[in-house]
């Protein structure tokens, strides 16, 4: 029997407030008009962007290459749709963007690209490469003598990558205590179930012994998320690893825990009817 951790069930149990609510409106109106999508990715992950782009990061939509900025990379690019949200409501485009998701003539792919998207950091979506990234991020900064920090949020299946534990053992090795990684333990990827697909437990364990300082909590805990990430680095001189325990497909009943619901090539009717459904509620 699969235990269930006090962070994980409080995120089952978790009432979004209406800013979450607002923001997966905005999410599910673009799967709506583009009829496809990874819905279940982008909703686990939208109160840790949430808390990163209106509480932690220093960044200006006005001039979003300002050398000194802060960095975040979405690691697990698939997840894209929660950052085109929150880069749209800051005003790095025009929320009229989000209309036009995976459209021909649409600056929002299925993947966020950089030089493409207004506040993307990266190109990601070929997974396991934003933690690597964000090391030689946060090593420029300190060889350039910048006090800007680098944020890489990661997928649970993401980190079957071994890239991500050779980033993960530069990090320690460099004591890059300007760069936290964020991950994303919805436990489901593409095809079922993280347990079943490679167990990653003990995962906490694991990053405290790649030399990070390690933070748990509920991912879906606005305030949670808000004062771990106010408290960065953990512990000085070693990178931070936050575990954020969330729900995949959060705030859509029947995306919930759902793996069907990772990606949507084509929506159905009745699939577009529960997205109506959602969105009217909310």
């Amino acid at each position: 029997m699969i235990q269930i951790s006090p962070h994980a069930e409080a995120a089952l149990t978790c009432t979004l407030d209406e800013r979450s609510l607002y923001l997966r409106r905005l999410v599910l109106g673009s799967v709506r008009s583009a009829g496809r999508g990874h819905v279940g990715p982008a909703l686990s992950l939208i109160e840790m962007v949430r808390v990163l782009y209106d509480d932690i990061l220093r960044i200006d939509p006005n001039n979003p290459r300002d050398p000194e900025r802060d960095r975040a990379i979405l690691s697990k690019g698939h997840g894209c749709l929660a950052l085109y949200a929150l880069l749209a409501d800051r005003g790095f485009f025009p929320l009229s963007e989000l209309d036009g998701f995976c459209g021909s003539d649409s600056i929002l792919g299925g993947h966020p690209e950089y030089g493409m998207v207004p506040g993307v950091e990266a190109s990601t979506g070929a997974l396991g490469h934003g933690l690597s990234i964000g090391v030689g991020l946060a090593l420029a900064a300190r060889m350039r003598e910048r006090n800007y920090r680098t944020f890489v949020l990661l997928g649970d299946g993401e980190i079957n990558e071994g890239s991500v534990w050779e980033a993960a053992m530069g990090a320690a090795k460099h004591g890059l205590d300007n760069l936290v990684a964020m991950i994303d333990y919805n436990k489901l990827q593409s095809y079922g179930p993280t347990d079943y697909v490679l167990p990653l437990e003990p995962l906490a364990d694991k990053w405290r012994s790649f030399g990070f300082a390690v933070q748990e909590l509920n991912g879906h805990d606005v305030g949670a998320l808000r004062t771990v990430l106010k408290q960065v680095p953990a512990v000085p001189g070693k990178p931070t690893a936050v575990i954020c325990h969330t729900v995949k497909g959060k705030g859509l009943p029947p995306a919930e825990s759902n793996a069907d619901w990772h990606h949507k090539n084509k929506l159905s009717d009745s699939e577009l009817d529960a997205i109506r459904v959602a969105v009217g509620d909310f």
